[in-house]
């Protein structure tokens, strides 16, 4: 009998491919997304110290727009408090994402906000 795996399950296996090659530094920490099926959580971490820099997420923001629209905004959000802890440049982690939708509308955001990756 053939055991199908959960999506998860298949997220985490291409999340610690990705987080094999992906490391986050003190000059550059690692801006890792998690998407839960109605909330998004970004964070800024520098994998050298084991710490998290700046967290932003829409369950703390208190958002009441759900998908693309809370994503822009926690984004938004994640960045300007990086920029607030003089961070500018960051590595992306998509979490074993893909690259769309809720994950690239954080991204967007993000960038536009003016951090650089």
């Amino acid at each position: 009998m053939i055991v199908k795996k959960s999506k998860n399950e298949l997220r985490q296996k291409r999340h610690f491919r990705i987080r094999r090659k992906v490391s986050g530094t003190a000059t550059r920490p690692r801006l890792n997304i998690y998407r839960s099926n109605k909330n998004i959580f970004a964070q800024v971490i520098d994998d050298n110290a084991g710490v998290t820099l700046v967290s932003a997420n829409s369950v703390q923001m208190k958002l009441t727009s759900t998908g693309v629209a809370a994503a822009k905004e926690v984004g938004s959000e994640v960045a300007k408090l990086a920029k607030a802890a003089n961070i500018t440049e960051v590595v992306f982690d998509r979490g074993g994402y893909l690259y769309h939708g809720r994950v690239k509308a954080l991204a967007d955001a993000a960038r536009e906000a003016g951090l650089e990756f």
